[in-house]
């Protein structure tokens, strides 16, 4: 069952605060998952489809049985609950623990040089984050990254919401005792945004906006629920809405009402589209920390065509905009300096102040508006390149 939101005889193509009726969000979180629409699953909880690793193994070696769990995947990801858990989608747990020693030596690390700051829908400092743990594990340790991401569990959520060529990042999350919860929030690339941002995009970006990334979890610790485990509204995806009006009042006091937390234990794998409503749980305990590595993997086509080197031609284009009345700025600077501040190096270029670091297009539009000297803007520009990189 898929509730849609009430068709109007031209649907809006821009949306606001206001955009999205509560009654029918509250009809599709309403739902109740079908046995029949997943066979695969070991159980459902709480309307979350559970799945046995050891079953996922050995149908991904099965080319009919691994295209069908992947449909049913697929399905629950967009139709569905929009979650699946995958019990033991890790199972040597000599690898997790391998893995959860070089983390603990890089938090160590990065908190001796004083890195990061910076944090997603938490206060900084309310946890302990490595950003890009993905490159990091694979530096520091080759062969435990090789045992951890052969996962078949990984690879087959993956592949079955983006299509191959994925892209894996990876940013390990550490909510240590009495740490807080986030705020219910979606994830990127929408939300990232400020509301103000978001309804920039048309309408059918906000539904196109899900399709592009899935959201992923490592279960480092076992994680009852006073530990904090993800916060997580089943079939919330579905109101593609959502983007802005989860902020409103209403929303954020439904969530707090029916939200389901899923204990986990180590080696669990946990996947969900971003664009479900969802949220780091509080850390209860006096002695527990609870470890997650979050997976956020990309679709393939979210890149440009052509490679382009856009600090050479902003550099090229300041001194003919500075204190220029003949061109219209903002379609120049729209045109050729990289308007989003992703992909970056979150510990160089933390979203301190916000959810996302400022962009080159920015810098440009505030080095032409204050008439900045050239070789001062160009400094930043140069710096700014210098900190996007690994």
């Amino acid at each position: 069952m898929n509730i849609q939101s009430p068709k109007t005889p031209r649907a809006p193509v821009w949306l606001d605060a206001d955009s999205g009726d509560f009654e029918v969000f509250r009809q599709i979180v309403s739902q109740q998952s079908d046995p029949a629409d997943t066979p695969a699953a070991a159980e459902i909880i709480r309307n979350i489809p559970v799945y046995d690793g050891r079953s996922v193994d050995a149908a991904s070696t099965d080319p009919a049985r691994r295209q069908s769990l992947m449909e049913e995947w697929a399905r629950v990801f967009s139709q569905g609950a929009g979650i699946i858990v995958i019990r033991q989608g890790i199972a040597d747990h000599a690898v997790i623990d391998r893995a959860s020693a070089i983390f603990e030596e890089i938090i160590a690390e990065e908190k001796r040089a004083a890195k990061g700051g910076g944090d997603h829908f938490a206060k900084p400092g309310a946890n302990d984050r490595i950003w890009n743990s993905l490159e990091k594990h694979c530096l520091a340790d080759p062969a435990n990254f090789a045992a951890y991401y052969s996962s078949n569990g990984i690879a087959l959520a993956s592949e079955a919401w983006l299509g191959p060529a994925y892209q894996m990042t990876a940013q390990v999350n550490r909510v240590n005792p009495g740490g807080a919860a986030q705020v219910p929030h979606r994830d990127y690339h929408l939300g990232f945004m400020s509301a103000a941002r978001m309804a920039q995009f048309p309408a059918h970006i906000h539904a196109v906006s899900p399709t592009l990334t899935l959201q992923g979890a490592v279960a480092h610790c076992d994680m009852p629920v006073e530990t904090g485990p993800t916060m997580l509204l089943p079939f919330s995806q579905q109101f593609y809405e959502g983007y802005l009006a989860f902020s409103r009042p209403e929303f954020q006091a439904h969530f707090a009402e029916h939200y389901v937390q899923l204990p986990l234990e180590k080696g669990d794998l946990v996947f969900f589209n971003p664009a479900v409503m969802h949220g780091a749980g509080t850390n209860r305990t006096t002695d527990r920390f609870r470890m997650v590595n979050l997976l956020q993997v990309s679709s393939a086509f979210g890149r440009a065509m052509e490679t382009v080197d856009r600090t050479r031609m902003v550099k090229a284009l300041y001194p003919v905009l500075k204190g220029s009345r003949g061109f219209n700025l903002a379609n120049i600077v729209a045109a050729s300096a990289e308007g989003y501040p992703f992909p970056t190096n979150l510990d160089s270029n933390p979203p301190v102040g916000g959810m996302a670091p400022k962009t080159q297009a920015d810098f440009l539009r505030e080095a032409l508006a204050s008439g900045q000297d050239e070789g001062a803007f160009f400094a930043i520009l140069d710096d700014l390149d210098r900190r996007n990189l690994s």
